[in-house]
């Protein structure tokens, strides 16, 4: 070994600057950590402002407990905390963060000014400057400040004496746009906060702080808040050991009919804190079931609240990934929750008339509530184009989709009776031969229990083919090789068994639903045979593909079309 190349202990102010770029990695890591000390302090309002991309200036402002003048000088020293008693764990404490901790880190790196006042008449200004050199933070300076209580911290110069990591930066648009998203984070996650956010002196963000449907406004839009439920449950579980007890579960989701095309806004926190975890998105996924269109995503906010024992937040440097004491409780907890919101919520879709001859009729919005029998109230009067079914229903139009409203018939109707039960299959005499890749041959080999559980049954017959003995037959209706390859791709992406196994079935149940001009020979009786399955369903409000069964227009919307007051 080499004389340089001995273990040798790092000098202090080196240990520090590592510890600094494992904290502070871009603009918006340093937002989050003061956005977590704000929430920690107790603050009702946090504003923040950012210019550029964040390594010009950034200021955290909020209205909570503030500190005292020997706190304030505590906290930008390297491992002085008020988040950790004496001999304290610092897995499962109940804090979002280390205030102590984030500021050194970011005075390392940056100019940083912290002003704050626990209520006293003078309050206190502490500057500490990253810039001046390459040898990290200088030594502080104190001096009385006016603010009423509270903390405003100011960041300017981020990364100045580091080159390469600010070159590493995307550009300021791409930098922004992460410092957007994790605010909106923290205000769906802390919906009785009120966050703003401005940018280079626009404001483009602002939540009142009164409740999520409102936080839900602030971040997106009127559209999708009216097009929205809250939930607020409670799940009993006994899998938490000595900390068993209840899951609590709060957010809002918006109706099926909104959608975005990625993951995105499925947004997860745990305790208050925003967080990446693949398995509780996933569990508010499999919630919105099949009522979803494949190829969109939902738009969700979902706070799961635990005992601090039950999650370790110290699994990842920025603390976005979390440990969770019995996830899959946690994840099953989550999505009975939003299954059972989505249920129960009336997912009708409303609709306002385009009155000039060039708009088309969409679904533009939406009403919650719930309705003890769906369509009780409506009373069919005919139908249109050999396809939809009119009812009448108080002040309403409904127009329902004639085949997509019998297709969820069916699919519920196959769902209830197969349910812990095999799929009726029906045997080929001669068995069908299917030719597959060798990935699909492989795949079917290795998902041979599953596919005999849906009701295809194979064997191996070389050369990459695969002899096909019985397939799924329910309705007397026999599946061919082409529901046999789709089934094979869904259980090849992941999706386990049952999820495999909804989707055959929805497959199966389009053959035997009304097509066009079938539904428009329906007497009145039949008509009302078809409303009345539909309303018994447990999700009337769309296919089992995703797609909407029922749309309504107002007569105030007819009223307007037609210029009348009523």
């Amino acid at each position: 070994m080499r004389g340089e190349d001995r273990v040798r202990r790092l000098d202090p102010a080196t240990v520090d600057r590592i510890a600094a770029g494992e904290v502070v990695t871009r603009p918006a890591r340093v937002v989050g950590e003061l956005i977590d000390n704000a929430l920690d302090a107790g603050a009702s309002r946090v504003e923040i402002a950012v210019e550029s991309d964040g390594t010009d200036r950034v200021r955290v402002a909020d209205d909570g407990r503030g500190m005292s003048r020997e706190d304030a000088r505590l906290a930008v020293e390297r491992h002085a905390t008020s988040k950790l008693a004496p001999g304290g764990d610092p897995v499962g404490v109940g804090s979002l963060g280390f205030r102590g901790e984030a500021l050194a880190a970011i005075a390392e790196a940056a100019r940083l000014e912290l002003v704050t006042s626990d209520g006293d008449a003078v309050g206190t200004r502490v500057v500490v400057d990253g810039t001046e050199s390459d040898g990290g933070a200088a030594d502080p300076t104190v001096a009385d400040a006016g603010r009423a209580r509270g903390t405003t911290v100011v960041v300017e110069d981020l990364f100045a004496t580091r080159p390469a990591r600010r070159e590493s930066l995307a550009g300021p648009a791409a930098e922004f746009a992460r410092v957007s998203s994790l605010v909106a984070d923290y205000a769906l996650a802390n919906p009785t906060v009120a966050f703003t956010l401005d940018h280079g002196g626009s404001r483009t963000l602002s939540t009142p702080g009164s409740g999520i449907t409102e936080a839900l406004l602030g971040v997106y839009d009127r559209e999708t808040a009216s097009r929205s439920t809250e939930i607020a449950a409670s799940v009993e579980d006994a899998a938490g050991g000595d900390e068993s007890g209840s899951i609590e579960v709060g957010g809002a989701l918006a109706y099926p009919s909104v959608t975005r095309s990625s993951r995105d806004h499925v947004r997860i926190s745990v305790n208050g804190r925003p967080v990446r975890n693949d398995r509780l998105a996933a569990a508010v996924r499999a919630g919105y079931g099949r009522l979803i269109p494949d190829g969109r995503e939902p738009v969700a906010a979902v706070d799961v609240s635990l005992p601090p024992a039950r999650v370790d937040p110290n699994v990842h440097p920025a603390k976005r990934e979390v440990g969770l004491r019995d996830a899959d409780a946690v994840a099953d907890a989550v999505e009975s929750v939003v299954a059972d919101a989505l249920t129960g919520a009336d997912l009708r879709r409303k609709a306002e008339v385009d009155t000039g001859l060039d708009g088309a009729l969409e679904p533009v919005g939406g009403d919650e509530g719930e309705r003890p029998a769906a369509f009780a109230d409506a009373t069919p009067i005919g139908t249109f184009r050999d396809l939809y079914l009119l009812a009448e229903a108080g002040d309403e139009l409904l127009v329902i989709d004639g085949h997509a409203a019998h297709e969820r018939v069916n699919y519920e109707r196959l769902a209830r009776a197969f349910d812990g039960e095999a799929v009726p299959t029906a045997a080929l005499d001669p068995a069908a031969t299917v030719s597959l890749s060798a990935d699909e041959a492989a795949a079917a080999e290795a998902h041979a229990d599953a596919l005999a559980a849906l009701g295809f049954e194979t064997e191996p017959f070389g050369g990459g083919t695969v002899r096909l003995r019985t397939v799924p037959a329910p309705f007397g209706r026999a599946a061919d090789a082409a529901a046999f390859r789709d089934a094979l791709a869904t259980l090849s992406d992941g999706e386990p068994p049952r999820d495999a196994r909804d989707a055959l079935l929805a497959d199966l149940a389009c053959h035997p639903s009304l097509k066009r001009g079938e539904i428009g020979a329906l007497d009145a009786g039949e008509l009302r045979s078809l409303l009345d399955r539909l309303g018994e369903c447990d999700r009337p409000y769309a296919c089992p593909h995703g797609r909407p069964t029922v749309l309504s227009v107002t007569e105030s919307t007819f009223a307007a079309g037609f210029g009348r007051d009523r």
